[in-house]
């Protein structure tokens, strides 16, 4: 049985905790608002299949990382497997956006030279009355850090399908400008469906 992709990427979410990290990945695998208090233990999976041109269908496969201290031991492990980043600050939280960089960087010097696509996103901007970081400071940073910037709104869904939209189309691009995808990568960050048939005589891991 042939899986229904054509490219897959595994794709991390960082960002201290109580951002809305899973709060986004909900509502946009589900398309509902979940307000939780509970705090993500370790990481979370979960997936979602994109079509960002006619004929090419993205599997996305999300890693929702808790943001505690505690728990970094375990997701550090999971960055060289990543082929994309999702850097998530809270637009009411002052502190959760001064250590965007600090993310940016533990990413960075652990994956070294290896290529990936970053995304920052400023959560909640629903609650407009109590913003402690305006845009362009956060366009500033985004700028720096060579990643596209867009606020959104896991209660409302603003900007939460655009946003993971276009970290699609840039994976898939940043995959592309690749002279050539290796087949027996062991960090799983990106492949494609017909390597992956190739590689396992058809077997599905969709």
């Amino acid at each position: 049985m042939a899986c229904a992709w054509d490219f897959q990427f595994r794709v991390l979410l960082l960002g201290d905790s109580g951002v809305g990290k899973t709060s986004l990945l909900h509502r946009y695998t589900d398309g509902q608002f979940t307000d939780t208090t509970t705090e993500t233990v370790g990481v979370d999976f979960c997936c979602r299949e994109e079509e960002p041109e006619p004929g090419v269908k993205v599997r996305l496969q999300f890693w929702d990382t808790a943001g505690q201290e505690r728990y970094r031991a375990v997701t550090r492990s999971y960055y060289r497997n990543a082929a994309g980043v999702l850097l998530l600050f809270d637009l009411t939280t002052r502190q959760s956006f001064d250590n965007v960089t600090e993310w940016h960087m533990e990413v960075t010097e652990r994956t070294q030279a290896k290529p990936m696509v970053f995304m920052l996103l400023g959560a909640k901007n629903d609650l407009k009355e109590k913003r402690m970081v305006t845009r362009e400071e956060a366009q500033r940073l985004a700028e720096n850090l060579s990643a596209p910037y867009l606020e959104t709104s896991a209660r409302t869904g603003s900007n939460v399908s655009a946003a993971l939209s276009l970290l699609c189309r840039e994976l898939l691009r940043a995959a592309r400008s690749q002279a050539q995808v290796s087949t027996d990568d062991s960090s799983g960050a990106y492949c494609t469906n017909k390597e992956m048939q190739k590689n396992q005589e058809a077997k599905c891991t969709c």
